[in-house]
């Protein structure tokens, strides 16, 4: 692999795009690229493969797909009703999302787009494959969807440019791997190949030794939370995390909330409980069906619904400015996650608030966020109001000696796991 150095550039007109392009960006007001811009842009209109570690909120996205477009628009196709650019994604929030900002980048080109994702009903494969044979230009796709279309033979990708490869990480996090080994042997060897992650893992590397060809290559620093975001954290047992998260909502003012929870049914359960206790909110997980999503979304994006409750999917997923609230209700598992959830608030310089539950068996894991971010995230007394006493680090050696074999009031071992001093336990 071969490394960039970064060039400062004033505007996107040093980067070698076409004008057409250019001056849709002018007619957007978008006129001075990211450092993944920067970076990435010439490399890929140099027609080098890359390898991008870059996370959401970066800028990443025009980094791919100005290029792909500025291809697409300015040479002729090597075939002819070929799909000449497939970005493959982990989700289809992220497929849409994709899907959305090229056609507002190219707005003032024909390039045509699709995204494939699943939950389609029959009549939706139906035209998606009508789109795949008439001449679709670019498609946006999950790997699912994607091996549906292309297992049925009729998706002409004999003329493919450019390859690419987004959130690579979360697509291995979520056991896609086979399904992208299994889509590049569908696609020609002659092409570019571009791979984004926010992670870069062995695992990733691995891949990309299968997948690219001599990339450059490209770091972006993991961004921290920005300076408006007010972080907090409260050391909390698991039972008390309903309470606390009632008088948080009930006392503060925000009206755009996402509240991120590990596992489906923990956002299940937890929206079925908000909602008893009468708090406009609604949950966003996999079991949904694209419709309930999709509306789910646009009720939360027009302010109609206060609260979402959502897995990590939605974390990196979500593209929403104006978020005043996060609750993390468990701590991340990757540190990276903690700084991926927190900035979903404070966009576009605003202010916001982050808050996090910390349980007594993640204290270390919080502590790996910290060191991540490089500073103290401030420690809450509970609210007023939650049941049970609060947590105590110090006394918790003392609570555990008798229930897991720590040693005695005299300093001892206790003498076996069925007695308590001299006599058997009744």
């Amino acid at each position: 692999m071969s490394d960039t150095t970064e060039t400062p550039v004033s505007d996107f007109h040093a980067l070698g795009l076409s004008n057409d392009l250019l001056d849709g960006l002018d007619h957007m007001n978008i006129r001075k690229p990211t450092p993944i811009q920067q970076q990435a842009i010439p490399a890929v209109l140099d027609g080098r493969d890359l390898i991008a570690c870059a996370q959401t909120g970066t800028g990443k996205t025009a980094a791919f797909l100005l290029p792909l477009i500025d291809v697409i628009t300015s040479y002729r196709p090597k075939e002819e009703g070929s799909i000449r650019g497939l970005v493959v994604v982990p989700t289809r929030e992220l497929a849409l999302q994709i899907d959305q900002q090229l056609q507002a980048i190219a707005y003032f080109t024909p390039i045509t787009s699709i995204p494939l994702y699943g939950g389609s009903d029959g009549s939706t494969f139906d035209s998606q494959k009508q789109a795949l044979t008439s001449g679709v230009e670019v498609v946006i796709a999950t790997p699912g969807k994607l091996l549906s279309h292309l297992n049925l033979g009729y998706v002409p990708l004999k003329g493919l440019e450019m390859l690419i490869l987004d959130e690579a990480d979360r697509m291995m996090d979520m056991g896609f791997v086979d399904d992208i080994r299994r889509i590049i042997t569908f696609l020609p060897k002659e092409r570019q190949s571009l791979m984004f992650s926010a992670t870069m893992p062995p695992a990733i590397r691995e891949l990309t030794k299968q997948i690219l060809h001599d990339p450059v290559e490209i770091t972006i620093a993991l961004s921290k939370p920005a300076e408006g975001v007010d972080q907090q954290a409260y050391v909390v047992f698991d039972m008390q995390k309903a309470n606390a998260l009632e008088h948080i909502l009930n006392t503060n003012e925000a009206t755009s909330i996402v509240i991120f929870a590990g596992r489906k049914i923990e956002v299940k359960n937890l929206t079925r409980h908000l909602q008893k206790k009468g708090f406009n909110a609604a949950g966003m997980h996999s079991d949904l069906e694209q419709s309930e999503r999709e509306s789910v979304m646009l009720a939360f994006r027009n302010r109609k619904l206060r609260i979402l409750v959502a897995t990590d999917v939605v974390s990196r997923g979500i593209d929403i400015d104006d978020i005043d609230l996060v609750v993390n209700y468990d701590v991340p598992h990757d540190p990276e996650d903690y700084v991926h959830r927190v900035g979903r608030t404070a966009r576009a310089a605003r202010k916001g608030t982050a808050i996090t539950f910390v349980n007594e068996k993640q204290m270390r894991e919080f502590g790996r966020i910290e060191a991540l971010i490089g500073y103290e995230v401030k420690k809450m007394p509970l609210p007023e109001g939650t049941n049970g006493p609060a947590y105590d680090p110090k006394a918790r050696p003392a609570r555990e000696a008798g229930r897991n074999g720590g040693r005695n009031r005299n300093g001892g071992r206790p003498r076996s796991s069925g007695q308590r001093g001299g006599g058997p336990r009744r």
